[in-house]
């Protein structure tokens, strides 16, 4: 059970639904915002930031969605693990894709582009403070000063509201794998997925 108590949708501020499409959506695909939307102004500006993020992105959606999901291991995020973005599948993202995440290094069907970023996802995620010049040298390889940022600020997104999902316990609308406390530490590789929208 979620540790924080989930708003219904016709209590949450009007403006915060429209700005989320809350009515349209599903339990799942609401996420954290049922717990934001205790504090509405704040929700609204993390939906405009997020917002912005996806809508300015330039880098491939596939991409960033490899990321997110290898940021969500880390964290144990299990809703993040159990999530899929059809716009990320549509982009080709494939289960056998994401089963690449257990060893991004050594996968055939990883771009050398995609694993530079999981490089730079794992270190900032298991310990920041070992990036280096090194790091950014490697990155400047595949990527622009601007896509460097770009993928430094979803990273960072990522570590923080995964982080904060996993702590917030949000699972009652997962598969059972997600669900089920007595496993240890999951992956989002090997287990039933859902597809929502985004």
């Amino acid at each position: 059970m979620s540790r924080i108590r989930k708003l219904p949708t016709d209590q949450w501020d009007a403006e915060l639904r429209a700005m989320t499409d809350a009515d349209a959506a599903t339990p799942l695909e609401q996420g954290l915002m049922r717990m934001m939307a205790h504090t509405p102004a704040m929700a609204k500006g993390l939906t405009a930031f997020s917002g912005a993020l996806f809508a300015n992105r330039t880098l491939p959606r596939r991409l960033v969605e490899l990321v997110r999901l290898r940021v969500a291991f880390h964290n144990q995020c299990r809703s993040c693990m159990a999530i899929r973005y059809r716009t990320a599948v549509e982009d080709g993202m494939t289960e056998g894709t994401v089963c690449s995440l257990e060893r991004p290094q050594d996968a055939p069907d990883l771009t050398e582009t995609e694993k530079a970023a999981l490089r730079y996802a794992d270190a900032s995620s298991v310990d920041h403070l070992l990036i280096d010049d090194s790091t950014f040298d490697d990155l400047r390889h595949f990527f622009s000063d601007a896509q460097i940022v770009e993928l430094g600020i979803f990273i960072a997104f990522f570590i923080g509201f995964g982080r904060l999902a996993a702590a917030w316990d949000m699972t009652e609308e997962l598969p059972a794998a997600f669900r089920d406390k007595s496993v240890g530490r999951l992956s989002p590789w090997n287990h039933e997925a859902v597809l929502v929208r985004g």
